[in-house]
C-alpha cells in the first residue's frame, strides 16, 4: 500500500500532481473519486499535516533510542565523573551517529526530533562548561559581582547563544530536521535580549542613560515588551515566507514554518495583550475589566482571521491556549469575591466553541471567511481554500 509520505515524496520529486494525490487520497478513503459524501466534505489530505509521528515504528524506535543515550549516559557518568565536556563530547558524537541512519536513512520523524533536540542539549552543556571555566563565571552573590563580570559576560554569552545557533544550522543543513529551525529562532531571540541587555546596562554605566526610579518601573518593563514583539513579528515573517514558497504544504520547509508559528505566537500574544489592555507587568496582576475584555475578543479576532488567511492552527493553537489560561486564572481569582458568572466567563466560551468549530470545518470555515476578504491576487499566494462544492 502506498502512504501518504510516499504520496508526498512523488509530488516533490514532480512524478504527479498535488491535485493528483488529493485524488488518490479521496479515492482510497471513499472508494471512488467522485464518491457524494466526497464533494461535501474537505479531502483527508487537507488538514494542516502536522508531521511529528511517522508511525508505530517511529515511536517504537524513539523509546529505544531514549533508551540507549539514557544507557550511556549513566555509563559515562561512572567512568568519566565529572569531565563534563568530554562526556557531553561523546554524547554528541553519538546522537549524530545515531542521526546518520535514523535521519538520513530512514527519516523518522519524532525519533529525529528528540535525537535533534538532544543533540542541541549536548552541544549547549559542552559549551556553557567551556564559557564557565574558561571566562571564570559563577553565580553571583550580589550585584556588584554581576557588575565585575560584565566583560565576560558579552563573550560568554555569544559564544553560548551563537554556538548552539550554529549547530542548529549545521544539523538542519546535514539532516533536514524541520524543529531546528525553532532552535535556531529561540537562539537569535534569547541573544537579541541579550545584546539589548548589554547596550542598556552599558548606556546607565557610561552615563548615556539614567537609571530610571521605581515608579518608572512599570512603564520600562512595558517598554521592553517591544523587544519579544519585534522577535515575534520577525518569526512570523519568516514562517509566512516558507509557507508562500510551498503552497502545497509538501516540502521541509513547511514542516519548519510549524515550529516557527508555534513559537511566534506566544511572542507576539503576550506584549499585544499587555500593550493593548494596560496590565500590570511588575507583579503579573491580570483583572481584565470591560475595555481589558474587548480588546482581547479583538486580538482574538485578528489572530483567528491570520492564522485562516495563512491555513496554519499551528498559530491558533498557542494563542487560544494563552488566552484560555489567562481566563481560567481570572475566574480562579475571582471565585471568592463574585457571585455569578464572571463577564470574563465569556472569554472562555468563546474560545471553547472557537476550538470545536475550527475542529470540525477548518477548510469550509476558511471558505467562507478568507475568500470573500481576500483580492484573488493575495488568494493565488496563500495556500489552497479546499473545499469541495456540489
Amino acid at each position: 500500500m502506498i502512504t501518504r509520505e510516499q504520496l508526498d515524496e512523488a509530488v516533490r520529486r514532480g512524478l504527479i500532481g498535488a491535485e493528483q494525490r488529493d485524488g488518490l487520497i479521496r479515492f482510497a478513503d471513499t472508494g471512488s473519486v467522485a464518491s457524494e459524501e466526497a464533494k461535501d466534505t474537505p479531502a483527508a489530505g487537507f488538514d494542516e499535516q502536522m508531521r511529528l509521528i511517522g508511525g508505530g515504528n517511529d515511536v517504537f524506535v524513539t523509546i529505544g533510542v531514549v533508551m540507549l543515550s539514557a544507557g550511556l549516559f549513566a555509563a559515562l557518568i561512572t567512568f568519566l565523573g565529572d569531565r563534563t565536556t568530554v562526556m557531553f563530547g561523546i554524547m554528541a558524537v553519538f546522537l549524530w551517529a545515531v542521526a546518520e541512519f535514523v535521519t538520513r536513512q530512514r527519516r523518522m520523524r519524532l525519533a529525529s526530533t528528540v535525537i535533534g533536540l538532544g543533540f542541541l542539549f549536548a552541544v549547549q552543556a559542552i559549551l556553557t562548561d567551556w564559557v564557565v571555566t574558561g571566562y571564570g563565571i559563577a553565580m553571583p552573590e550580589n550585584p556588584l559581582q554581576l557588575a565585575a563580570m560584565r566583560p565576560q559576560l558579552g563573550i560568554a554569552g555569544t559564544v553560548l547563544l551563537g554556538g548552539v545557533a550554529t549547530a542548529a544550522v549545521l544539523y538542519f543543513w546535514r539532516f533536514r530536521v524541520p524543529v531546528m529551525a525553532g532552535a535556531i529562532a529561540l537562539c537569535l531571540t534569547a541573544l537579541s535580549f541579550f545584546y539589548v541587555t548589554l547596550f542598556l546596562y552599558d548606556g546607565v554605566t557610561e552615563g548615556r542613560l539614567y537609571l530610571p526610579a521605581l515608579d518608572d518601573l512599570p512603564d520600562l518593563l512595558r517598554n521592553a515588551l517591544y523587544m519579544p514583539l519585534i522577535s515575534g513579528l520577525a518569526i512570523f515573517a519568516v514562517g509566512v515566507m516558507f509557507d508562500l514558497r510551498d503552497r502545497e504544504r509538501v516540502t521541509v520547509w513547511s514542516d519548519c514554518a510549524f515550529w516557527l508559528h508555534v513559537i511566534s505566537a506566544p511572542l507576539l500574544v503576550h506584549p499585544l495583550f499587555i500593550m493593548s489592555t494596560g496590565q500590570d507587568v511588575v507583579f503579573g496582576e491580570i483583572e481584565p475589566g470591560t475595555s481589558a475584555m474587548v480588546m482581547l475578543a479583538v486580538l482574538i479576532t485578528v489572530f483567528v482571521y491570520v492564522a485562516l488567511a495563512i491555513d496554519r492552527r499551528s498559530l491558533l493553537i498557542p494563542t487560544l491556549a494563552y488566552f484560555g489560561s489567562l481566563g481560567i486564572y481570572y475566574l480562579v481569582n475571582s471565585a471568592a469575591n463574585q457571585t455569578g458568572i464572571p463577564p470574563f466567563a465569556l472569554i472562555l466560551l468563546v474560545v471553547g466553541a472557537l476550538i470545536m468549530a475550527f475542529g470540525a470545518g477548518w477548510q469550509r470555515i476558511r471558505g467562507l471567511i478568507i475568500r470573500p476578504t481576500l483580492p484573488t491576487s493575495l488568494l493565488d499566494k496563500l495556500p489552497p481554500i479546499r473545499v469541495h462544492t456540489t
